[in-house]
């Protein structure tokens, strides 16, 4: 009998359970995202801002494919939490969530990351996306393809208020106010908006850089104060990233930008965890194992001799690897293998006769699996553990030290963050939803492949 260290998962329907079926026959790995978790994420995001009467509105940021939880699902339920705009960084993402039926009377959408010589800023503004502005070849390459389709752009105004990436930058924003004025005033530019990014509101345990944000809010509202000068005044002003949104209400301003909240997590352990904030990881990567066998002391696991066998064991593959996002630098030394050093490997949950138990990589992560060590001669035998068990890598779960690894955890033993953990899952590892009949109207669960659904 194959055992599970997932939840057991509520289907919808008979179809629900032949789509997970399929799915685990389909790869050896599934990635479960829950749509009602991620609706009272954003819920709980548009809440801390005041709620929908308060004059600060939500995006929902879903750049990335939704930080890899599917860009479509994740958009739509962050409407059905009450975000009235989305947010991508790429072009072709913003154009996607307009053709699956997103429209203009729904929400606003925002795209900000471009190069400015090609892009398609003429279907951009067709279609009612607003377009982010913080160079000088954007302006006229903007205004341009707003006279060619006949159509006014709606500009939001990039400002780099100490950031160091896009953006006007205060000695170059008197030339650039001169241009948005003259298009503004020929009716080409709408300007709705004026924003920028913060570098480090995410520690507020340090002072250093808690007065840095500080310096960021000012020279953001003395860009606000050009602008209004200059006879543009922004309609829409937006600086809060999910850290500002939690700790920061003095500058949620008319919009907030959460993206990391609405799947989860906190921007930063500093933090503290999810629950610290109300959030909930709506994220479960699981596998299902592959070859589970005893080896003899002293026994290289994986490239590199990295790993030796301490003792008599068995070991189990998890057959997914960084071809899928599962990062090599998670991979698991010890002192005996050939660097001599001790380094802890991604955790993972294994269900066993004795319950849920943690394991980790033992050696290093490969092309397409990985390889943990069950610690001890007969551990296989004894804790029931066999080919073809369900394991998770990671999900929303209380830390590996109760056998619940989260993206957190895998974060520390690659020495990244949550956000690369699972903005890296590669689309070969299927997405499976629950809970979208619960979260969505009829008319948004046609939008979805009706094989995703759980």
């Amino acid at each position: 009998m194959t055992l599970s260290a997932a939840p057991e998962w509520a289907f919808s329907s008979a179809d629900g359970e032949t789509n997970y079926r399929n799915a685990c026959e389909q790869y050896p790995a599934q990635c479960i995202v829950d749509l009602a978790v991620l609706r009272d994420n954003m819920r709980h995001l548009v809440s801390v801002c005041g709620g929908p009467e308060s004059g600060t509105a939500v995006m929902g940021v879903v750049k990335a494919d939704a930080y890899g939880h599917g860009l479509i699902p994740a958009a739509l339920a962050a409407l059905a939490g009450g975000a009235t705009w989305l947010g991508t960084a790429q072009s072709h993402e913003a154009l996607l969530l307009r053709k699956a039926g997103i429209g203009p009377d729904r929400c606003h959408i925002l795209t900000w990351v471009y190069n400015g010589v090609n892009v398609p800023f003429g279907e951009l503004i067709k279609n009612d996306i607003d377009i982010s502005i913080g160079s000088m070849a954007g302006i006229d390459l903007a205004a341009a393809a707003a006279r060619a389709v006949g159509k006014t752009a709606r500009v939001h105004v990039k400002v780099d208020s100490g950031f160091g990436r896009n953006g006007f930058t205060e000695e170059s924003f008197d030339e650039a106010l001169k241009k948005f004025v003259a298009y503004a005033h020929e009716g080409v530019f709408h300007i709705v908006g004026q924003w920028s990014h913060l570098a480090v509101a995410d520690s507020p345990d340090v002072p250093e850089f808690v007065a840095s944000t500080d310096r960021q809010i000012e020279h953001f509202n003395a860009f606000t104060a050009r602008m209004e000068k200059a006879g543009i005044a922004p309609e829409i002003r937006h600086l809060a990233n999910t850290a500002a949104t939690l700790n920061r209400p003095e500058i949620h301003f008319e919009l907030t930008r959460p993206g990391i909240g609405l799947y989860g997590y906190e921007p930063d352990p500093a933090m503290g965890t999810p629950s610290t904030w109300r959030l909930k990881p709506a994220m479960t990567l699981q596998a299902q194992l592959g070859t589970v066998k005893h080896i003899e002391a002293g026994h290289g696991i994986s490239y590199g001799r990295t790993y030796l066998t301490p003792d008599d064991t068995s070991t189990a593959i998890v057959p997914i690897g960084y071809a899928d996002g599962i990062h090599r630098s998670a991979s698991g030394f010890d002192m005996e293998g050939a660097k001599h050093v001790q380094k802890d490997g991604g955790p993972v949950r294994v269900m066993t006769s004795e319950g849920p138990k943690l394991y980790r990589v033992s050696g290093r992560v490969c092309m397409d699996q990985f390889m943990v060590d069950l610690h001890g001669s007969c551990s296989a035998d004894e804790l029931d553990v066999h080919e073809g068990d369900t394991v998770v890598l990671f999900g929303p779960g209380r830390g590996e030290q109760f056998a619940e690894p989260t993206a957190d955890d895998w974060a520390r033993a690659a020495g990244t963050i949550s956000y690369e953990i699972f903005t890296c899952l590669r689309n070969r590892i299927p997405r499976l939803y629950l809970h979208a009949a619960d979260v969505l109207p009829p008319e948004d669960l046609a939008k979805l492949d009706p094989a995703t659904l759980l």
